[in-house]
């Protein structure tokens, strides 16, 4: 059979299009690329970039070719990107109602699935590459829906968190990550660092849920629920008596009370699947070495067991301080340095609210909305006024989003937002005024204060400007619950 051969001008199109597929669709350079390539000066719509995918494939048609190997050895590459793309988009409402069906625990319709995969059969693709193809067409639906839907907001930092979290999915080269480790993540751990209420928990839960299923064409399904797909645990909630058992599991008799078998957080996770270990930093050094054994050998045995257990799902990590801080109070580094295939930071909220003033009003909307069922304008422009009226400009937000949800829960309640001490202040009563800083000075030349009043003083202007210990703690070098500690004496100082 003779082969055709694609125009220059179409193969030229084609190359740039296989040039921007592997992009990071939130890295900045994507979206631009497929803008120039379409023609537009905006940001392609989903419809103008389809109808410019199909005026390719009705080029290719038009030429006599329908299937991948209708051409040459050396265009094959460009038409399969092509005709995955198309496919991919075309899947988009199967997929999004397999996924919706999925997170609602209903069973789905397998009808789809299979049409979308005889359509990459059609185009030339074999069983075990139309099987594969369906599986990753789910892996990046899932994984926008994920990153995109789940991380609200709009400044740049949770754009660049959204970057990094598709890169810690599918690395920083898709290609790499289709043909050598789609099936292989389990090997690379994550530790997600951030102050308490930045939504490590939701950053996890985009990792872990966003990782890749195989589909089993005998059957017509994918080989794990998505519900089993990520499971979490916050290890501050154990005592060290029952850290272990929590994490491994335990036989019936292997301890006083143990009167059933009982499957740890490594025994439920799925193979395809995550295990969130949040609160990292409180464990102790002998459970560090447990589980460093557990992410070298990939096996565990349970309390009361002789027998070894597999475990083949990935392990991400969370904590609330700072990683020179953890690394200095006991986190070990050889433990670290198995968790630390990727270290991912969140910004806290009032980074966001500095790169963009609108975030507030996005997330207490979102807030709004999940607690409503729908969206209500009047009270949410009711709900900004509030916050605009009780939450000073310069407010460091140190409860971060878990904070500004509560505070909307508390003006629906009360009508205002005070926090339990009726300031939002109250750590730090007596503002660092002009004429607080002029005492001070003079305080300081006449020698009348301690270095220890100095520095409370010093660190309670800080928490004025940075709103969480954390970050006093960062500048000053300080452990954060000496911060603390010098903030209160900086408020008696002040009292008296």
């Amino acid at each position: 059979m003779t082969q055709l051969t694609i125009p220059s001008h179409e193969r030229k199109l084609l190359e740039g299009l296989a040039r921007s597929i592997p992009l990071n669709p939130f890295g900045g350079e994507r979206i631009p690329q497929l803008a120039e390539l379409i023609g537009v000066s905006s940001p392609p719509s989903e419809g103008a970039l389809v109808d410019w995918l199909d005026q390719r494939i009705s080029a290719l048609r038009a030429l006599g070719g329908n299937r991948i190997n209708d051409f040459p050895l050396a265009d094959q590459a460009l038409v399969t990107m092509l005709y995955l793309y198309r496919q991919y988009h075309r899947a988009f409402p199967a997929l999004d109602r397999l996924i919706a069906d999925e997170l609602q625990g209903k069973k789905y319709d397998v009808a789809p699935l299979a049409e979308i995969r005889d359509n990459l059969e059609k185009k030339g693709f074999t069983a075990a590459q139309a099987d594969h193809y369906l599986a990753l067409f789910y892996q990046f639906r899932r994984t926008f829906h994920f990153i995109l839907d789940a991380l609200v907001g709009e400044a740049p930092c949770i754009n660049e968190l959204r970057a990094s979290l598709w890169n810690n999915i599918f690395t920083s080269d898709l290609l790499l990550y289709e043909r050598h480790l789609c099936r292989r993540m389990r090997d690379f751990s994550t530790l997600l660092l951030g102050e308490t209420g930045v939504g490590k928990g939701t950053a996890a839960a985009a990792i872990g849920r966003s990782g890749y299923i195989p589909y089993d064409r005998f059957t017509g399904r994918f080989v794990e629920p998505l519900q089993a797909a990520f499971v979490a645990v916050n290890l501050s909630q154990f005592p060290e008596s029952l850290i272990e058992s929590a994490l491994f599991g335990h036989r019936k008799g292997a301890f006083t009370g143990a009167i059933a078998n009982h499957y740890g957080v490594f025994g439920r996770c799925s193979a395809y699947g995550a295990l969130f270990l949040d609160e990292i930093g409180e464990l102790s050094v002998s459970i560090q070495i447990k589980l460093l054994q557990v992410l070298q050998e990939r096996c565990y045995t349970p309390l009361g067991s002789q027998q070894a257990q597999q475990f083949s799902g990935r392990v991400i990590a969370a904590a609330n301080r700072p990683l020179q801080e953890l690394r200095a109070e006991g986190l070990r580094d050889d433990f670290y340095h198995r968790l630390c295939s990727d270290v991912i930071i969140l910004p806290p909220l009032r980074q966001r609210l500095q790169e963009y003033p609108g975030e507030m009003a996005l997330l207490a909307d979102l807030t709004l909305q999940r607690l409503l069922g729908e969206q209500d304008r009047k009270l949410s422009a009711y709900v900004q006024e509030v916050l605009h009226r009780d939450v000073p400009e310069d407010y460091g937000w140190p409860g971060n989003v878990r904070e500004l949800e509560q505070a909307v829960r508390r003006i629906l309640l009360t009508g205002r937002y005070l926090n339990d001490n009726g300031s939002l202040h109250a750590e730090v009563a007596t503002p660092i005024t002009s004429e607080n800083l002029l005492r001070l000075q003079e305080a300081l030349q006449c020698g009348s204060l301690s270095a220890s009043e100095l520095l409370a003083q010093y660190c309670a202007h800080l928490y004025q400007q940075l709103g969480a210990y954390q970050d006093v703690a960062r500048r000053t070098g300080l452990d954060w619950r000496t911060v603390k500690r010098y903030v209160q004496e900086a408020v008696n100082q002040t009292d008296k």
